[in-house]
């Protein structure tokens, strides 16, 4: 087993031992039959879903690299997300649509929805990561302009406190060209074309 292996070995045993302490403070019983396995299946879970710290989204959109004398809109849209809310730890997940203008190079666009899966598979709240992918996406390519939307549901606000099942929050950030008020509502008029297609 090497050192990576190692590490992450004593990362989920700790994690494990943790939520075996964790279970009878509920009220449960850590030996019943049903949660033997709970505590490790539990670490393994935390330790997907907070990889993201472990990724260079930065190094992933610089991966591929292509140079293009392309300088219009460039839009990936609907890119599924699921991530923890930092204040309850329950989930919360939705869709980022990117938009940006090259300056003289593109990425693959696949890297996008990595750079996404990258810092939602961290603790966050919805609005650092908007701008978060939107400054990673500025920092890699350096294009004309950048700009990220994002659309999600908190089970923080569905399973507990106003428990309110319907309530979608929305975020952007936008950076060079999109601070244009033209340049933002021609991506957002993209995405709203989109859905109305859905819709129908």
């Amino acid at each position: 087993m090497d050192s990576l292996q190692q590490q992450l070995q004593q990362r989920q045993d700790a994690l494990a031992a943790l939520y075996t302490q964790i279970l009878p403070l509920l009220g449960e019983d850590p030996e019943r039959e049903g949660l033997l396995k709970t505590p490790v299946r539990v670490a393994r879970a935390w330790l997907e879903l907070t990889r993201g710290y472990a990724e260079d989204p930065v190094a992933i959109l610089r991966s591929a690299l292509f140079r293009e004398t392309y300088h219009n809109m460039v839009v990936v849209k609907d890119i599924e997300f699921y991530s923890l809310c930092e204040h309850h730890l329950l989930p919360f997940f939705g869709h980022v649509h990117v938009a940006y203008i090259p300056n003289g190079e593109i990425t693959g666009l696949s890297k996008f929805a990595r750079i996404v899966n990258t810092f939602s598979h961290r603790l966050q709240v919805q609005e650092r990561m908007t701008e978060q992918i939107a400054e990673c996406i500025q920092e890699a390519l350096n294009p004309l302009g950048v700009m990220v939307v994002v659309e999600a549901r908190h089970l923080c606000m569905q399973m507990r406190g106003v428990a309110k099942q319907n309530a979608d929050t929305v975020t952007m950030h936008h950076i060079g060209a999109f601070d244009d008020p033209a340049t933002r509502a021609e991506f957002l008029c993209q995405i709203q074309t989109a859905k109305e297609k859905e819709d129908k």
